[in-house]
């Protein structure tokens, strides 16, 4: 939920989002809920299950909204730097893509 921006960050003291980390915790929760099928309780089951779905349908909300407005920077004036070869966009550093919609 602090990576939804529905909770605040205990170390900024705000509530920001990160989509991509709280995909990654879904993963990971989801991950668990396999590994770890038919060796919960029956209210452990419950709670796992009932916090992803939670935590899908907020993830799906968020993704939804638009970004927050960041606040507007005034331009640096150092010089550019060479800038980089653009890379190949069917090249990916993901490794997978998991869409909750």
């Amino acid at each position: 939920m602090i990576s939804l921006g529905k909770l605040t960050n205990p170390m900024t003291g705000k509530a920001e989002k990160n989509l991509p980390a709280a995909r990654l915790f879904i993963d990971t929760l989801e991950m668990l809920e396999r590994k770890t099928q038919n060796n919960l309780t029956a209210d452990e089951t419950k709670v796992l299950h009932a916090t992803l779905t939670d935590l899908r349908l907020m993830f799906v909300e968020e993704s939804k909204s638009p970004p927050a407005a960041e606040p507007t920077k005034q331009p640096e004036t150092k010089p550019e730097a060479p800038k980089a070869e653009t890379p190949n966009p069917d090249e990916s550093n993901t490794k997978f893509h998991k869409s909750y919609e």
